[in-house]
């Protein structure tokens, strides 16, 4: 039976358990801000990432938040950043004062250009400054290329912390995102491929690191029977009962991402054959989890434009999304110089991300790809 209702973009997707480990969590009332379910949780990621500790917080922001302060970013130093990302990975540089460069992407993987990187970091460097880090972003799923980011920070003992937010589920050489870094962020929005209903995760092989950010996170209160602080804290720590949530979504994590890769193979194939239509690429270091399936239109061969398509499958009651509007384009980071560009600025202008969400089915499938196709040649029609 034909349905009007609403599809969207990447909605949460329960699977069956999430509930039973919040009634274990009410029942033990360790209800937040911690308990054995948050415990379990932070076991469960360090045996996904193969990080040896991690720290469960409030969201992938506050996760580079408290990296980026651990690695000893502050004024006057120099974040290098993925231009072609979400605002939470750039904006826990500037609330610890330091100064953000951008870098472009490269047009075979959509992540950070190592060349244009070492690029960048030269000029810096010949500027007499300090890069403090650097923060490639794995985009829409796909892990950046680690190792070839780290033969330019290596030798100048910079460190690459990785923005994995995206990437929950990706591998990089067979190895988990996120796995080459000194530390690693990830998310669980309710928009990502697991959720939490909000948060994040901070993951390193250096316990101490882990150790010192799940202090941070919780108002940086020292041992002592009363409450002393020697050092300012946040309220970043994750709650028990979200971390009760992600139990049951982290049993559910391989299933979804087979689902959303499947989901992508399900658009290629429909929708490939019109003029001008194409796919995110996938790189051949990894597999990516497809958190959002991306395509791109040639306006001229396709005949009509993104925003076109986007405006009609909203008027059918269907979510979709340009790609992330590049950092250097913002308004707040017009000052911000960008190392490249070009790549970052097609991408946006000609992508769109289309309704990935797991519990799609087919007949969903069909309704977007049928708007899609219906805008074909458009231009040429009137």
């Amino acid at each position: 039976m034909a349905t009007n209702d609403r599809i969207y973009l990447s909605p949460p997707h329960m699977g069956g358990s999430e509930l039973g480990f919040v009634h274990q969590a009410f029942e033990s009332n360790f209800i937040a801000p911690l308990g054995p379910q948050l415990a379990e949780f932070e076991a469960g990621c360090s045996r996904l990432t193969g990080h040896a500790h991690c720290v469960a917080v409030s969201s992938g922001t506050a996760a580079i938040h408290l990296g980026l302060r651990l690695l000893g970013v502050g004024p006057g130093d120099v974040v290098v950043a993925s231009t072609l990302t979400f605002i939470g990975s750039i904006s826990p540089a500037t609330f610890l004062g330091a100064d953000l460069h951008f870098v472009d992407c490269d047009a075979a993987t959509w992540t950070m250009d190592p060349a244009l990187l070492a690029d960048a970091v030269a000029a810096i460097r010949a500027q007499g400054r300090r890069v403090a880090a650097v923060v490639p972003t794995d985009l829409y799923g796909q892990c950046a290329d680690y190792d070839a980011l780290l033969a330019v920070c290596d030798p100048l003992d910079v460190p690459l912390f990785v923005d994995a937010a995206e990437s929950v589920g990706a591998t990089y050489k067979g190895r988990h995102a996120g796995c080459r870094g000194v530390a690693s962020a990830y998310s669980f929005n309710g928009n990502k491929i697991i959720t939490t209903g909000g948060g994040g995760l901070l993951s390193s092989d250096d316990k101490a690191f882990i150790t010192e950010a799940r202090r941070l996170s919780q108002q940086a209160r020292d041992p002592a029977p009363h409450y002393e602080h020697t050092t300012i804290g946040y309220n970043y720590r994750m709650s028990n009962v979200a971390a009760a949530i992600g139990l049951g979504q982290l049993a559910m994590l391989e299933t979804f991402v087979a689902r959303r890769r499947g989901i992508f193979d399900w658009y290629r194939e429909a929708l490939s054959h019109l003029p001008g239509v194409s796919f995110m690429p996938e790189a051949a270091y990894g597999q990516g989890n497809r958190w959002l399936t991306v395509m791109l239109l040639d306006e001229a061969a396709f005949g009509a434009a993104p925003e076109d398509v986007r405006l009609a499958l909203e008027a059918e009651n269907i979510e979709s999304r340009p790609v992330w509007k590049p950092m250097h384009l913002q308004p707040v980071f017009r000052d911000v110089p960008c190392t490249g560009g070009q790549v970052s600025e097609d991408l946006f202008l000609r992508g769109l991300c289309l309704p990935s969400g797991t519990a799609l089915t087919e007949a969903d499938l069909t309704r977007v790809a049928r708007v899609i196709s219906g805008m074909a040649g458009r231009e040429r029609k009137r």
